[in-house]
């Protein structure tokens, strides 16, 4: 005969010939249930096709087992790809997500989201601040759920219970600056990211700190955006400074960096013989590009697992610790060498 409602925890105990009590323990990852029973629960759990009641969960503990994504709108490659691995993170970890952009910058819409959120139900909050004023709202908001804030921020308040985590922007550009001096570049032009981003203003400090510690030489070129067509916008005084001496250039994001190639290619400047190129982030396809980008890749598997973890700490009440910074790591490709002049 066909089912003709969904199968329930009972039918589970009676599958695998446990208790009630036994298949509870096991859903919520009890440590004292034996390996073969365990085993015998879940088995039966693949058979009957069965889902938790995530209502009847809800109501008997409290816990709605959702985390709210606050982010700010954004499509850029950085913090969208933050967003995805937050919610991959919180589906491993057995959270559902409730996303909500903030598209006003005043504390007063970051209030209403925060609000909306906890409205919702959920048990905790993740925002996603690239922005400096947006993760500053956060500081004027006194939320009553745990929060952790994406954002590679060094002014972070003192007291706050709010946890941060972030990818290590200064050290990623440290490494890839030092990498340049390595090969013997002198002097390196910087394509600086927009003005109020966290990650510009940290590539930017570790552009500075590397040539400090080599006593290298530099430019910074500000671009109005991260975008290509920014990267290409820069691309005559670029190509001035390639002319006057520069033999290496350390773009903000991949996308600046794809822009300037492209730039300094109509100019008659090729890449890496007339100077070298490198980007940040290691878009899909930045190994594809002809030549290949050197870049820095960001983990964001473990951006987003740091998250969900700093909230599931919150919850059982540990203090909050210092910012998480996690290292990003050097690829380096065909789009950088030693000069040649």
């Amino acid at each position: 005969m066909p089912r003709t409602r969904p199968p329930s925890m009972a039918d589970v105990a009676a599958e695998a010939g446990v208790s009630h009590q036994t298949v509870s323990r096991v859903l919520n990852g009890h440590a004292y249930v034996r390996d073969d029973t365990r085993e015998r629960v879940l088995a039966a759990i693949r058979a009957l096709g069965y889902r938790p009641n995530q209502a009847a969960r809800t109501l008997a503990t409290s816990r709605s087992a959702t985390i709210g994504i606050v982010t700010t709108g954004t499509t850029h490659y950085g913090p969208a790809s933050t967003v995805l691995a937050i919610e991959e993170a919180a589906r491993a970890a057995g959270y559902f997500v409730s996303i909500a952009a903030l598209n006003s910058r005043d504390s007063g819409a970051a209030a209403a989201v925060l609000d909306q959120l906890i409205t919702q139900g959920v048990d905790g909050i993740v925002v996603v601040a690239p922005l400096v004023d947006v993760a500053r709202l956060v500081d004027d908001v006194a939320p009553r759920i745990p929060v952790v804030v994406v954002a590679a921020r060094r002014d972070t308040p003192e007291g706050s219970s709010v946890r941060y985590v972030a990818v290590d922007q200064r050290a990623g550009a440290v490494r890839l600056t030092a990498r340049l001096i390595e090969l013997g570049h002198e002097r390196i032009a910087h394509i600086e990211g927009p003005s109020g981003w966290f990650d510009a203003i940290e590539r930017s400090r570790g552009f500075a700190d590397a040539l400090e510690v080599a006593g290298a030489r530099g430019v910074v070129i500000p671009a109005e955006g991260w975008s290509a067509q920014h990267g290409y916008d820069v691309g005559a005084r670029l190509a001035d400074e390639v002319a006057g001496g520069v033999t290496a250039v350390f773009a903000g994001n991949d996308y600046l960096a794809l822009g300037a190639m492209r730039a300094l290619w109509e100019r008659g400047v090729e890449v890496p013989d007339g100077v070298s190129v490198a980007g940040f982030d290691d878009i899909d396809g930045s190994g594809f590009l002809v030549p290949s980008l050197t870049t820095v890749r960001q983990p964001f598997s473990r951006l987003g697992a740091a998250a969900v973890a700093g909230l599931i700490d919150a919850w059982g009440g540990a203090d909050a610790p210092d910012a998480a910074a996690i290292a990003p790591e050097l690829v380096e490709r065909d789009s950088t060498a030693p000069p040649t002049r």
